[in-house]
């Protein structure tokens, strides 16, 4: 399947002519995109299958772990106050780090520093858990990241990265979803790919999945060696997706097909 869509956009990207870059036309959610059905699931939170993930991040949050029997809410208090904007603004430059780190990441920096557990494996459940709720905690707000001083670097790798041709396809991340955001592929309709809803549950996966998982998921779909997960040209990559995407409304859990 992924190689017959991998073809189809191959020959779009040859025959069309290019759009309008996403950052200068309106930025949408891929919301708009969704079927009647998919929007109903996503927008009803009993029915919404990632509220189960961030159901269980709120247990995380406020259970005590760790030699000094601590939690997340035993530092940060409720998060619906003190978390209430923190995921509009990751990624985030750290100074401490010395890079630019993304939500995932500043959750285990905590985890690691103030409650002296290990870090979760990214893409783990209880990682993803914790992720979405403080994610859920931001909705409704405009995602606003910063992308000067330090930050800057970062940046400009990311869009090189989403400009970029790979894998045997030879397409960007820009291929489909700049030049043809909007157009038609079969049955689909190819969204502007943005992040604002992450992490999310799709269908294809039947189960939550990060941001990165997703840009891994497309760098296969274009038969190119997908990055680890957590990795920093993917922390770059969302980034600047996250820049695309300013001002879009934090959406999370957002249900994608």
């Amino acid at each position: 399947m992924r190689t017959l869509a991998g073809l189809g956009l191959c020959l779009l990207a040859t025959s069309s002519p290019a759009r309008e870059p996403v950052r200068a036309q309106q930025a949408q959610s891929d919301y708009v995109y969704l079927s009647p059905a998919l929007r109903t699931l996503q927008d009803d939170e009993f029915a919404n299958p990632g509220m189960l993930w961030v159901d269980r991040g709120a247990q995380l949050w406020s259970e005590a772990a760790g030699p000094a029997g601590q939690s997340c809410q035993s530092c940060h208090g409720v998060a619906s106050v003190s978390m209430r904007s923190a995921a509009t603004r990751y990624p985030a430059w750290v100074p401490a780090m010395g890079r630019v780190i993304n939500l995932e990441q500043q959750i285990n920096r905590c985890r690691v520093a103030r409650l002296k557990l290990t870090a979760l494996d990214y893409e783990s459940q209880d990682l993803l858990a914790l992720t979405a709720y403080l994610s859920r905690q931001a909705t409704g707000l405009p995602v606003a990241v910063r992308i000067d001083g330090p930050a800057a670097a970062s940046f400009e790798r990311g869009r090189e990265f989403f400009y970029q041709r790979r894998g045997q396809l030879n397409l960007s991340c820009a291929s489909c979803h700049e030049q043809h955001a909007g157009s038609r592929l079969g049955a689909e309709t190819i969204p502007q790919g943005q992040i604002n809803g992450f992490p999310v549950y799709r269908e294809l996966w039947q189960t939550l999945g990060s941001t990165h998982r997703m840009f891994a998921w497309c760098n296969e779909a274009v038969r190119a060696e997908p990055y680890q997960p957590g990795s920093q040209a993917y922390v770059d990559l969302e980034l600047f997706e996250r820049w695309r995407g300013a001002g879009l409304r934090i959406e999370t859990p957002a249900v994608r097909r």
